[in-house]
């Protein structure tokens, strides 16, 4: 697996190593030992959606103490991944990392405990997988609307279809950070 650094510190982009044959393929999409040797975190739960082509989900993350670090993959279809840096001491904060995922690059993408997450589907049944670092608890949800402009996104669609709860997030010039 190749690991790779991107403009926001602590986001990484992982690829792993495919060995294709005439049967298909074959692949690890994820190596503890390799992955603990960059950054100390425990999975705890895996998550999988499937959405039809312009479904958004996002801005999401969890409050503290319940903030999770999540590892992204497409196992089927494509998605624009965003992560927003929300952690207020950093050089980056406000910032935001987008990358295609898909079924055909294998990427993955290592978001830490400290930023928002989301995604576009570019194609119909898209189906993707991410592991949390911690468990999913309601009180600790929250989300920044998907397209403030001060946030920049650049999601290639201007009508997406949205969960009520993503339609109605807060800005992000309202939000006030628990991250450091």
């Amino acid at each position: 697996m190749t690991i790779k650094t991107t403009l926001i510190a602590d986001i990484l982009l992982l690829e792993p190593t495919v060995y294709y044959d005439e049967r298909g393929y074959f692949m690890e999409s994820f190596n503890e030992r390799e992955f603990e040797a960059l950054q100390k975190v425990k999975f705890v739960q895996d998550n999988e959606s499937m959405s039809k082509k312009g479904v958004l989900r996002g801005l999401h993350f969890q409050r503290p103490p319940h903030a999770q670090a999540k590892l992204v993959r497409v196992i089927s279809g494509s998605v624009f991944d965003v992560a927003v840096d929300l952690r207020l001491s950093s050089p980056t904060y406000g910032n935001y990392f987008g990358h295609v995922l898909s079924d055909k690059n294998k990427l993955q993408l290592y978001i830490p405990a400290g930023f928002a997450h989301g995604f576009l589907s570019l194609e119909d049944n898209t189906i993707v997988n991410y592991k949390c670092s911690d468990y999913y608890y309601k009180d600790a949800e929250d989300s920044i609307l998907w397209n403030d402009e001060q946030l920049g996104i650049e999601w290639a669609v201007t009508n997406p279809v949205l969960a009520f709860k993503d339609q109605n997030a807060q800005k992000f010039s309202a939000f006030k950070s628990p991250f450091k």
